[in-house]
């Protein structure tokens, strides 16, 4: 049973194609079983797959954003 002084870890899910925020010390498990650690006090997991350190995130969603036709980006669409 956890500490009664433990809170539940955080996570933080940013919709823009960005990394999952989650308060560290964190253990990812991979798909095929593979354990990767961080003890750092926020851990930036990835959700584009583009990552060359992946599971952990290296920002490289930043540079390969779609744009359409008209140059702007699926969000910048539709907050217009």
């Amino acid at each position: 049973m956890p500490n009664s002084s433990e809170r539940p870890r955080r996570v933080t899910v940013d919709r823009a194609e960005g990394p999952l925020l989650i308060e560290g010390p964190v253990e990812v498990v991979d798909a095929d079983g593979t354990t990767h650690v961080s003890r750092r006090f926020q851990a930036a997991i990835c959700t584009c797959r583009r990552s060359k350190t992946y599971p952990w995130c290296d920002t490289s969603h930043r540079k390969r954003r779609r744009t359409g036709e008209d140059g702007a980006t699926p969000t910048e669409r539709s907050e217009q």
